[in-house]
């Protein structure tokens, strides 16, 4: 279902009294154009439960039918999670290809992934999601065959296709571990160097990348699309104080993401759990933007994410009229700035404010010095460290020092001490 082929599809929304069935139509006609389905016909409709056989009633599926044969049309899409067994009756029904939201998803990934690891991991998702259906619903396999080549002359169809995806599910995830282990070197060094990471974290489409590529200059392909960037970008940027910090691109994030994508995912989403602060960017525009933070952090959370600390930022000031650029620091809230990453209204607020957030946590820590180490006591009080010290019976320096612990740990290495030694009285 690529963009040039300009497929003609139906679309069907329902909706549901369950806020857990329930889609947004607005979103799935977008997802249906970022899909490449250009020309279309939206049949909606209103239901309590969904069908157990077709997921719509007989006269909503004889609506669809006419509206299929009307457009001539190639796919019908639903804006829903299908069951196999509802996909095959409705195929058969309807005489065309019928997929679901999570088909549609899928075909956009596969569409949008141009690294080697964004490839794999849609793979991933497409054969974990494809194995499931074989599980439950692909009655049509369940034939026998045998041959030259084959595992044994009585296995069915539905188990050989079975025993392959699994064995490419296995190489996928191998290939997958090796680009995680040189990823966490990556990791190790700019930790060695002190270097802190910013993830870029949002629901798809509030404008991320061109925000990225305002603070980094990469120029990374942005389009008003649902899931633009599929694959995580690194850069190096300055915030206000001229320090450094790798700023990080991230995959879109969208309402009931299926387990199957944040599983295939997980690689990807480690970025964001491992950041050291979050852009959480949010199209201000948006009359869902609050529903839309608090999805994004459900997933933040589902990935183990919550503790990290986070800057709201809300984008695409400049498509309200008299807004004006600026920010806010509520108590026990994360701050909050305004900008436009269009125009680039408001960033040197942006890059203070991170500057901030990216201050290394300083605590009181008691340290114990041995006599001879007094080039490093003396260190100690020429950098302003010190606040109380004191003098055992063996003679060593019990010294109280504001100090993060990275810093701390630094520290000793530079001088040869061991900081497990060098702690007192934790």
């Amino acid at each position: 279902m690529q963009p040039a082929s300009r497929e003609k599809a139906v679309l069907v929304h329902i909706d549901f009294r369950n806020p857990l069935l329930s889609e947004e139509i607005e979103e799935f006609v977008h997802l249906a154009k970022s899909a490449g389905l250009r020309d279309s016909i939206c049949i909606t409709g209103a239901r309590t439960a969904p069908d157990p056989r077709t997921f719509i009633g007989s006269g909503k599926l004889a609506e669809v039918r006419d509206a299929v044969n009307r457009l001539t049309a190639d796919v019908v899409v639903f804006n829903h999670g299908l069951t196999p067994s509802q996909e095959r009756n409705l195929e058969r029904e309807l005489g065309c290809k019928v997929i679901d939201r999570i088909g549609l998803i899928l075909d956009i990934f596969a569409q949008r992934a141009r690294s080697h690891e964004g490839k794999l991991q849609v793979e991933l998702a497409q054969l974990e999601f494809m194995s499931s259906r074989l599980v439950r619903g692909w009655t049509h396999l369940e034939r026998q065959k045998g041959g030259i080549g084959l595992r044994g002359p009585g296995e069915t169809q539905l188990e050989t296709d079975r025993r392959l995806i699994s064995r490419r599910i296995k190489t996928i995830n191998n290939q997958l571990d090796k680009v995680r282990r040189r990823r966490l070197q990556g990791k190790r060094l700019r930790q060695r160097a002190g270097i802190p990471v910013v993830s870029m974290v949002g629901y798809t489409n509030a404008g991320k990348t061109t925000l990225f590529n305002l603070l980094t200059g990469a120029g990374l392909h942005a389009a008003d699309q649902l899931f633009a960037t599929l694959d995580t970008t690194l850069r190096r940027i300055e915030v206000a104080s001229g320090k450094r910090a790798i700023l990080s691109d991230t995959v879109g994030f969208i309402r009931h993401i299926p387990p199957d994508i944040i599983r295939a995912f997980h690689g990807t989403l480690e970025e964001i759990n491992e950041a050291d602060l979050l852009l959480h960017v949010v199209d201000i525009t948006d009359e869902r933007r609050y529903e839309h933070i608090r999805q994004v952090n459900d997933v933040i959370a589902e990935i183990g994410a919550a503790e990290v600390p986070q800057i709201m930022v809300f984008n695409k000031i400049d498509a309200i009229e008299g807004l004006q650029a600026g920010g806010s620091v509520m108590q026990g809230s994360p701050p909050e700035i305004r900008l436009s990453a269009r125009s680039g209204a408001g960033v040197g607020e942006l890059l203070r404010v991170m500057d901030e957030q990216l201050a290394p946590r300083r605590i009181w820590q008691t340290l114990k010095l041995p006599p001879e180490a007094g080039d490093i006591r003396a260190c100690l009080f020429r950098k302003g460290l010190v606040r109380e010290e004191t003098v055992d019976a063996a003679g060593n320096w019990i010294i109280d020092v504001m100090l993060a612990p990275d810093d701390l740990r630094k520290f000793c290495r530079d001088n040869d001490l061991d900081v497990n030694m060098v702690r007192y009285g934790i």
